[in-house]
């Protein structure tokens, strides 16, 4: 444990792990590893420790702790109290342990089940087409990520929201600024009052939204908490569309490298499914999950503090080799490609799961059917993304046909 691996690194290819986390997976499925002040937390490594931690009740998610551990300075900026409304956004759902975690979640879970959101496949195979017949109109080349990959699971997610149309672009603009921006407390501000206009509108004209599942659980007439409601539809939206964005965009760059894969989806379209497991499998796009040991751990011999910070590297979680065969070459024959944590497990697990694998399945199922001469406009090499060490961000992605 001596010679502590740097963490986290950025990756030198999008869609491979940080080459300087190697010697985490000779040393797992347990590693100290050195986060950018000198701390040393804990790295997990493995499919089956991430697994059994992930729903030990002593693995904490609350982002209030002040033992909570950031991995890069900006993160540990973020707590300050120019951030603090972010923050209560952030704490809204993944960042809070049961028993408060557990009641905000099963408000949201009748809204994002696998049969509610298999049933909106013809509403994203419209928007899908939409978008597509709107960039085949403006021509090529253009980069893939503005005009297609982003826009489909904002659309997507905010009509699933309850959000109106209209609205999509003011609601796209604030939540970044929450995100991003300097300006973080006076978005959230903006966004409180959007939120009240909304529900009063909605409930003189109830829709088939999550808000409007939300406003009918509390009763036409019953107070609304609209922080706990802004805060729950911003962390959804934020942490689903962007994530998912990516995804499809990375997917495709993938793809395009692998031209002898790409070919037997455009042959057989039944294995879209499965590559959009193995493709979250291999880009792990999330890198990383970050968790907080409440009280002692023991693992095999080891003791985590209570204290101690934790973390799950996806990018080597996913490429378990006790796990997966091969697991650096893309299978769609792969009978564990949907055994990944790209969505993490036990009770923190992504409740938008379906909504995404739905939406990357139809995206880059109808991208390579009607427009099989896609390919990159420039050498792949110079693709640009952005390094980063818990995100995988393509900045654009110049195709043509």
């Amino acid at each position: 444990m001596t010679d502590s691996v740097a963490f986290p690194q950025g990756r030198i290819c999008p869609h491979q792990p940080a080459p300087g986390y190697r010697p985490l997976t000779a040393r797992g499925p347990l590693a100290q590893v050195t986060l950018y002040d000198g701390r040393r937390v804990w790295a997990v490594t493995t499919r089956d420790l991430a697994r059994r931690l992930l729903i030990d009740p002593r693995i904490s998610s609350d982002r209030t702790n002040p033992a909570w551990p950031a991995m890069v300075p900006i993160v540990a900026a973020a707590v300050g109290d120019a951030q603090q409304k972010v923050l209560k956004i952030v704490t809204a759902l993944v960042g809070v342990d049961d028993p408060v975690h557990k009641a905000r979640r099963r408000m949201l879970i009748p809204s994002f089940t696998f049969r509610r959101i298999n049933a909106l496949r013809p509403k994203i195979q419209e928007i899908v087409d939409q978008q597509l017949d709107h960039m085949i109109k403006n021509g090529a080349p253009t980069d893939l990520i503005p005009a297609f990959a982003a826009p489909v699971p904002v659309t997507v997610l905010y009509r699933l929201m309850g959000i109106p149309d209209d609205d999509h672009g003011s609601f796209e603009k604030l939540s970044h600024q929450l995100a991003a921006g300097p300006n973080a407390n006076e978005a959230y501000d903006q966004l409180m009052d959007y939120m009240g206009t909304l529900i009063a509108e909605k409930r003189r004209n109830p829709g088939e939204g999550v808000l409007d599942d939300l406003l009918a659980k509390r009763g036409a007439t019953g107070d609304v908490d609209h922080d706990e409601l802004v805060s729950t539809l911003v962390l959804q939206v934020a942490g689903g569309h962007g994530t998912t964005g990516n995804m499809i965009a990375l997917g495709m760059f993938a793809l395009l490298q692998h031209p002898e894969r790409l070919a037997e989806l455009r042959a057989d379209p039944s294995l879209m499914p499965t590559a959009v497991d193995e493709l979250l499998r291999f880009l792990s796009v999330p890198d990383g999950v970050t968790r907080l040991a409440a009280d002692d751990i023991e693992v095999d011999g080891t003791t985590i503090r209570k204290g101690d910070g934790v973390f799950f590297i996806t990018s080597l979680i996913n490429r378990d080799t006790d796990v997966h065969d091969a697991p650096n070459s893309l299978d769609w024959h792969r009978a564990s490609a949907a055994d990944h944590l790209t969505f993490g497990f036990g009770a923190h697990q992504c409740l938008g799961q379906s909504l995404a694998r739905i939406t990357m399945e139809i995206a880059l199922g109808t991208l390579i059917d009607r427009l099989p001469s896609l390919r990159l406009a420039v050498p792949a090499e110079d693709v640009s993304f952005l390094p980063a060490a818990s995100f995988q961000v393509l900045t654009e992605l110049p195709v043509t046909w």
